[in-house]
């Protein structure tokens, strides 16, 4: 079979290899979707995953169907449509480092099991859809790291697929108002299509000041003057004029949620931010969310279609990848196997 693999640094094939052999514990899944991540980026950079480089098969947002049931599984049936846990593999994580990559024309999923590295999915959901599973569950954890009340209030800084991703979870979890920001007006008017209540275009709108408008003021405690009533933020964007902004305005006990990938430093004067109180967590991956998003997906997949930017066939996969590793380019870039 066919499967994209980093070879070098900065160096990436379409190579010819083996196909694992499912045994009876076993499943055997044809793959029909793989969306390209940031972070395959990072892996072809250095020629594999630090420390450890070497080849890596490419592949950690996977959807796929069922071709072959193990006569020692129960719960899955040839034609499933099924959603990766890519890192429940026995054979290390796919698509990050282990045995197998989803970027591959199949994947053997060893000691299989309903729930745990598998879910079924209905057959209607579009393959393309389907395969934003993984990162929508790195975005529902986000948004869960949060905390959430019924009713609050949230503004999430960063208007790519993850922020997308908080928008409809932050929604889905009760949230009562999801203000975007982002600085451009494509992805702000993407944020409005899957359901944000209000965007703003930081380029041009003072960002507490337009908080402030829509979601009030907060009732002083230790901090005095006017500040935004925001219950929770989040930095999909990885910036530090997003933690700039947001520590400037943020309201006497409020939580700010950072899964964005900073690669620089970011100066934080605590002096300044002790009387708020302010209650910073980041949020890595995903530890319980792989298949609590999938519901969402599956009631609202018209909704989380507007995240996918560029459909690319799999002969094509190594001018996706490129795409997808070009700044600016494309916003979420899914490959599809026929």
């Amino acid at each position: 079979m066919r499967s994209v693999v980093v070879t070098d640094p900065d160096k990436v094939e379409m190579l010819e290899v083996d196909v694992a052999v499912a045994g009876p514990k076993d499943v055997l899944v044809k793959m029909k979707a793989s969306g390209i991540c940031g972070s395959d980026a990072m892996y072809i950079h250095y020629g594999g995953i630090p420390p450890h480089v070497g080849a890596t098969r490419l592949g950690h947002e996977p959807v796929g169907e069922v071709v072959e049931v193990g006569s020692e599984v129960s719960g899955f049936a040839v034609g499933d449509h099924v959603v990766f846990d890519t890192m429940a593999f026995t054979d290390g994580l796919l698509g990050s480092g282990g045995a197998q990559g989803g970027l591959s024309e199949y994947v053997v999923v060893y000691e299989a099991q309903q729930g745990r590295q598998l879910r079924t999915i209905p057959s209607d959901i579009p393959w393309e859809v389907a395969a934003l599973n993984e990162p929508m569950a790195v975005a529902r954890h986000a948004v869960n790291r949060l905390g959430l009340q019924p009713g609050a209030t949230v503004a999430v800084f960063g208007a790519g697929p993850i922020g997308l991703g908080a928008v409809l979870s932050a929604k889905a979890l009760g949230a009562s108002h999801v203000v975007a920001i982002d600085v451009q007006p494509n992805r702000l008017e993407t944020e409005l299509k899957v359901g944000a209540d209000a965007v703003i275009n930081s380029a041009e709108e003072d960002v507490k000041a337009r908080l402030i408008e829509l979601h009030g003021t907060a009732p002083r405690s230790f901090v005095r003057g006017a500040w935004p009533a925001t219950d929770g933020y989040l930095d999909a964007a990885g910036v530090p004029a997003v933690i700039e902004t947001i520590l400037s305005s943020v309201k006497h006990g409020a939580v700010v949620s950072i899964p964005a990938v900073h690669k620089a430093p970011v100066p934080v004067n605590f002096g300044d931010l002790l009387t708020t109180e302010v209650d910073i967590r980041l949020a890595m991956g995903y530890p319980t969310e792989i298949f609590e998003v999938t519901d969402d997906i599956i009631a609202n997949a018209d909704k989380y279609r507007y995240i996918i930017s560029h459909v690319i066939p799999f002969d094509r996969a190594l001018e996706a990848i490129e795409l997808a590793r070009t700044p600016g380019a494309a916003d979420k870039v899914v490959v599809v196997l026929e």
